[in-house]
């Protein structure tokens, strides 16, 4: 429990689709507001997977202020961290910084981590169900995500984009189907989420642009040698987009351009895969307040802390 336990805590989220400028946009309002920032990201808590997840460790640093940051590069590559997991660490760092009495600011685009902390998904630890999952592989992705949309309590499954993604969100509502009550406890937030917005033309043009910059950057060499450490290829897939083509591209099953222009292509839909899903979160009730991306980041910053500090008392 936190220590002098308040009726409710505040909590900035800054969110978007890629390449909307989020991380750098978090560390000044962290700056500006002594806040610390969380980081909801669900490949950026691995250690040595820096360009394929779109890290960068500069945009922490604002105005020669290193801003502290959490849960990134909390986890070895090969591991598969999970929503409770990231529950679980989650308030750990919210309790921490809280603690020091500095604004927990969390940053990222992964649906699900942001819903589960905003919406206070009541999950448990779910062990590995070898049974379930042998039977599950006889089964199509359609089929797959057939079977997924029967549970009732189903959460947005937009983020689910592989099989072993579909196969593993089956059997975690396998298992909780009658064991809920039993996660993590949320305190009640009263959070003001950011959300950064660009036109499509403008979301595509950034998202290409930044990935050309990655590649230029050594974006295939990172994934070699994520290869060479001794994962193999059909775990890395495993890791979202861009390790999944450059690793077909290394492996021999693409050419260069096939991957490049397939990884650009699934990049653009899975930004509007993330819209979909902060639009769902809307019809939920809850509040984004959309900034226009391309105002400049000081003109972002300033609109954030005046509508962050006239915000209602809860």
């Amino acid at each position: 429990m936190l220590e002098n336990e308040k009726s409710c805590y505040d909590l900035l989220v800054v969110t978007g689709p890629t390449a909307s400028g989020k991380t750098a946009l978090a560390a000044e309002l962290a700056l500006r507001l002594d806040g610390e920032v969380i980081s909801a990201d669900s490949r950026q808590v691995y250690r040595k997977m820096n360009l394929g997840s779109g890290k960068d460790y500069s945009e922490y640093v604002v105005e020669g202020n290193k801003i502290p940051y959490h849960l990134i590069d909390v986890a070895e590559p090969g591991y598969k961290y999970n929503v409770f997991e990231f529950q679980r660490d989650f308030m750990e760092a919210f309790r921490n910084i809280s603690g020091r009495k500095k604004l927990p600011v969390v940053c990222g685009g992964s649906g699900m981590y942001l819903d589960s902390i905003v919406s206070g998904y009541n999950l448990v630890e779910v062990p590995p169900d070898h049974n379930l999952r042998s039977a599950l592989e006889e089964k199509n992705m359609d089929e797959l995500k057939g079977i997924l949309e029967s549970y009732k309590k189903l959460h947005n499954v937009t983020d689910l984009d592989t099989r072993k993604r579909v196969i593993r969100a089956i059997e975690i509502e396998h298992y909780t189907g009658n064991r809920r009550g039993n996660g993590i406890v949320f305190p009640k937030f009263s959070p003001f989420i950011a959300g950064i917005l660009y036109s499509r033309e403008k979301r595509r043009a950034r998202i290409s642009e930044r990935l050309r910059q990655r590649f230029e950057s050594g974006m295939v060499d990172e994934v070699r040698e994520l290869l060479r450490s001794g994962l193999s290829p059909e775990s890395l897939i495993y890791y979202g987009l861009e390790y999944k083509y450059i690793t077909l591209y290394v492996t021999g099953r693409l050419n260069f351009d096939e991957m490049f222009k397939g990884l650009e292509t699934a990049i653009h839909r899975y930004a509007k895969r993330q819209m979909t899903w902060f639009r769902g979160m809307e019809r939920k009730g809850i509040k984004i307040h959309w900034i226009d991306g391309e105002l400049p980041r000081e003109k972002k910053v300033e609109m954030i802390l005046k509508k962050f500090s006239s915000r209602p008392e809860m």
